[in-house]
């Protein structure tokens, strides 16, 4: 019974910190509101979310393979989603020709496959960094 209760509990704890990294990257957004933004059919936005959804899955499914505690996985989640953010604000740094932000709300979907792949991308390596 053991291995079934911590499965649900590292579940539940995936969706808090999944819920808790979206709702920081929801108030980081300024110029546009995520959610308004899919129901608008904004598919460059909906990638962006995807790409930080499945990101920060990638660095809890490393922290539960490294992790011999729930706390662990905890404390690596929060740290992932903290490194997420900080991939944001670089990859919208480096982009000097254009805001990354803008762009998104225009709904260029180019922009949004390399938010997906930039949050995706470093999931692996935050996620294999984990030891």
């Amino acid at each position: 019974m053991q291995p079934f209760l911590l499965t649900l509990m590292y579940f539940a704890l995936a969706i808090i910190i999944v819920i808790i990294g979206l709702v920081i990257f929801e108030i980081m957004t300024r110029k546009y509101k995520d959610w308004d933004e899919v129901l608008n059919n904004n598919h460059a936005v909906a990638l962006s979310i995807s790409g930080k959804i499945i990101g920060i899955c990638i660095i809890l499914a490393f922290s539960i393979y490294h992790s011999t505690e729930l706390s662990d996985t905890l404390i690596w989640g929060a740290f992932g989603v903290v490194l997420q953010m900080v991939a944001y604000l670089i990859f919208e740094l480096l982009t000097r020709k254009f805001s990354v932000e803008e762009q998104l709300s225009k709904g260029n979907i180019s922009v949004g496959i390399i938010s997906f792949a930039v949050s995706v991308g470093l999931a692996f390596v935050i996620g294999a960094s984990i030891t």
